[in-house]
C-alpha cells in the first residue's frame, strides 16, 4: 500500500509529492477536504508509536490556542489532530508497514530509498 496524507494548498507537500513520484497507484488524501478518521489516526499511531510524532507544533493554531504552555498527553494529541487538520505533521506517507512523517530532507530521502528498495 502506498498512501499519502497531504494538504493540497501546501507548496511543500506538492513539491514532495512530485519529488517522490506520487501517481495514480497511490491512495491520496487531502486532509483539508477529506477529514482524517479515528481509524486512520489509530493506524498512523500503530505505525509511528506515538501521537506526539504525528503532531505539528508549526500549526498557527498551536500558539493561538495556547497549547505551547500546556502539558499535552497522547490522547490530547490524538483529539487535536482529529479536530483540526493542520495539527497533522505532513506529509504523512505510509508504505506498506512503514510510516514517514514530515517534510525534512532526511524523511524525503528515506521515502525515495524505500520506494526503490
Amino acid at each position: 500500500m502506498k498512501k499519502i496524507y497531504f494538504l493540497g494548498t501546501c507548496s511543500t507537500c506538492v513539491r514532495i509529492m512530485k519529488e517522490i513520484g506520487v501517481g495514480d497507484s497511490w491512495e491520496q488524501q487531502d486532509i483539508k477536504t477529506e477529514k482524517i478518521t479515528t481509524l486512520q489516526i489509530e493506524e498512523m499511531y500503530h505505525l509511528s508509536g506515538s501521537y506526539d510524532s504525528l503532531f505539528s507544533r508549526r500549526a498557527m493554531k498551536y500558539k493561538s490556542m495556547g497549547l505551547k504552555e500546556k502539558e499535552l498527553s497522547e490522547s490530547d494529541y490524538k483529539e487535536l489532530i482529529l479536530e483540526e487538520y493542520t495539527f497533522l505533521k505532513r506529509p504523512a506517507i505510509i508504505l506498506d508497514d512503514k510510516i514517514f512523517i514530515g517534510n525534512s530532507k532526511q524523511v524525503v530521502k528515506s521515502v525515495i530509498e524505500e520506494l526503490h528498495a
